[in-house]
């Protein structure tokens, strides 16, 4: 028997033939400015548009942003499309989807980034219902197909076991997201220019059902930006007090596999791997763990991996530049007593 809903979705936004040979980023924004994902976004778009021969356009929402876009231009963006309305000022989701898709159909990109953050993923689901098309989700490379120069979007499934490269050959825009640190930021170069382009924000009532009454600020660790990475896993046995000790006097942050996060002993956001943040640290430093892939994927990109298990098998072993043999615990109190006795001698 087939059901058909009396609420039939709408076909297509546009078709293949209709594309313009463009790559939208959508930026997001706060108060200190672009967001880093956005950044590092704009950075692999800018080689990807290249590659295709296409413009790099940056997707603006909010209040007051055209800084923000100029911004922007000196990532390699050529052209921002801004959307500014003083009810925007505050992400909306239903507001943002709303003049969002009216800006795609408006302009037909063949391609749309966007981060995989908490508004990231939210926006991009919507805008894939509201478009008909596809979306990649947490995707840990982007490419182009050398021969139909469709986006590739690689994605990793079932603890790493397999890697998927995922394309969108019949709707547009291909739409992938990324999650922050997947990328390294870009250069910026204050002398670049582009053009600002500006659109209406078309809204209806039905777009703010939601309302911000009051904000509370949450200050969050942003481990993609550590230099320094000091990871614990099991091995350690919740020590994360020494952890802490430790990334105080190298001047690095803290992060954990997830057993610790599930077991309580540290915050979820610090939370290093597949299913946490990816890192790209010029050291990582990992205690007690064993190297399942889901976790590696956090800090394959680090400059330097320094593995310490007591299991000589350890597959951590297989990925790090040094691997040390011992008690995590252990190892742990030697060093940080090395340390100091170093820096008592650099005092005389």
């Amino acid at each position: 028997m087939t059901v058909k809903s009396k609420h039939a979705m709408p076909g297509p936004g546009y078709t293949l033939a209709e594309e313009n040979p463009s790559l939208w980023v959508y930026l997001e924004h706060n108060e200190a400015g672009l967001a880093n994902v956005s950044l590092e976004l704009l950075g692999k778009a800018r080689s990807l548009a290249d590659e295709s021969q296409s413009s790099l356009t940056a997707l603006l929402i909010g209040h007051s942003i055209e800084e923000l876009a100029r911004h922007a231009f000196t990532y390699g963006v050529d052209e921002a499309v801004i959307i500014e309305d003083e009810r925007l000022s505050s992400f909306n989701v239903e507001a943002y989807t709303e003049v969002a898709t009216h800006a795609i159909l408006a302009e037909k990109p063949s391609m749309l980034l966007v981060g995989a953050t908490h508004d990231g993923r939210d926006l991009a689901g919507r805008l894939a219902v509201r478009l008909q098309t596809g979306l990649n989700a947490d995707c840990t490379d982007l490419l182009l197909d050398p021969e139909t120069k469709l986006l590739v979007s690689e994605v990793t499934g079932f603890g790493g076991g397999i890697v998927a490269l995922l394309e969108c050959p019949s709707h547009r825009p291909q739409i992938s997201t990324v999650r922050p640190g997947v990328f390294s930021l870009p250069t910026s170069d204050l002398s670049r220019e582009g053009k600002i382009v500006p659109m209406k924000a078309r809204m209806s009532d039905e777009s703010f059902r939601t309302q911000i009454l009051e904000q509370d600020h949450h200050v969050a660790i942003d481990l993609t930006q550590a230099e320094v990475l000091i990871c614990g896993g099991r091995g350690i046995e919740g020590d994360f007090e020494s952890l802490r000790a430790l990334a105080d006097v190298l001047s690095g942050e803290v992060g954990a596999t997830r057993p610790p996060v599930d077991d309580g002993y540290i915050e979820r956001e610090r939370q290093v791997g597949q299913t946490g943040v990816v890192c790209n640290p010029k050291i990582a430093l990992c205690l007690g763990i064993s190297g399942a892939f889901h976790f590696v994927v956090g800090i394959e990109k680090a400059d330097l991996v320094i593995a310490v298990n007591s299991d000589p098998a350890a597959q951590i072993f297989e990925y790090a530049d040094y691997g040390i043999v011992a008690d995590a615990n252990a190892f742990l109190q030697a060093f940080m007593l090395a340390l100091e006795e170093r820096r008592e001698k650099a005092h005389v």
